[in-house]
């Protein structure tokens, strides 16, 4: 029995948590079909979006805390390479040629909070909550610190890691942990908008966007700007932006 659900309709690659007894925790067989979904996604030519949502009332309680007592003899080669497939997952996302979606209704704490602040857009019900937990059981948030780190400022990435208190969606907002916020009434439909919105965009556009975005993480201003200037003689000469410059220049006719 599959632990998520995967499905491409379209323009949209959705993948869906399906393991709401155990609050969608992670495991390896989750692991490994998250990035089977994802592999299958950028395979797709018609996909141009990937939504990543959750059954039941919580987005992603984190690892399974159970496979990792069962697993706590296994020695540190062992818990070196399955940390290592958590990473990957999340590399994934982020090197992904397609914008990624979260949709988080309920907690998404750990490694799940990672799981959404890997992808390019989070969206969050205003009834979410965001956490770090694993201080507080003598563990460490040790892969997902490096997403948070870029989200938000180093005082207080350390506080939300070290603290391990819930954090409301508004607040996770302000910051930086979230895109947006939609109220909880219509969350779904508010969630599918804005997804649907995104596919319709040109593709090339946003990879190439996407590509850029990360690409110009620790560089030089000087760097980052002579890669945006070959990001730009690149993008110009893309069929979506031949077909854009020459609808305005209809216009301006």
């Amino acid at each position: 029995m599959k632990l998520i659900k995967a499905d491409i309709t379209g323009a949209i690659a959705r993948i869906t948590l399906d393991r709401p007894e155990k609050r969608n925790a992670i495991d390896e067989r989750m692991i490994a079909e998250l990035r089977e979904a994802l592999a299958d996604a950028a395979a797709e030519s018609d996909a141009r979006v990937v939504f990543i949502a959750a059954d039941g009332p919580d987005f992603c309680a984190g690892m399974d805390l159970t496979m990792m007592a069962e697993s706590i003899d296994a020695g540190p080669i062992e818990f070196l390479k399955a940390a290592e497939r958590l990473a990957e997952l999340y590399r994934g996302i982020r090197r992904h040629p397609k914008p990624v979606i979260a949709a988080v209704k309920g907690r998404a704490l750990g490694g799940g909070c990672g799981l959404a602040l890997a992808c390019d857009v989070v969206l969050a019900a205003e009834s979410a909550k965001f956490g770090f937990p694993e201080v507080g059981i003598g563990f460490v948030p040790a892969i997902v610190m490096s997403l948070l780190r870029r989200v938000t400022g180093e005082k207080r990435a350390f506080d939300l890691l070290t603290s391990a208190q819930l954090v409301e969606a508004r607040d996770a907002l302000d910051l930086g942990m979230l895109t947006r916020v939609f109220d909880d009434p219509g969350f779904e439909t508010a969630a599918e908008a804005y997804v649907a919105a995104l596919a319709e965009k040109s593709a090339s556009a946003i990879a190439l966007t996407k590509k850029l975005l990360y690409s110009i993480d620790g560089m030089s201003i000087d760097a980052a700007l002579d890669m945006g200037a070959t990001g730009n003689a690149v993008a110009r000469m893309t069929e979506d932006a031949r077909q854009g410059f020459a609808r305005f220049g209809k216009r301006k006719a």
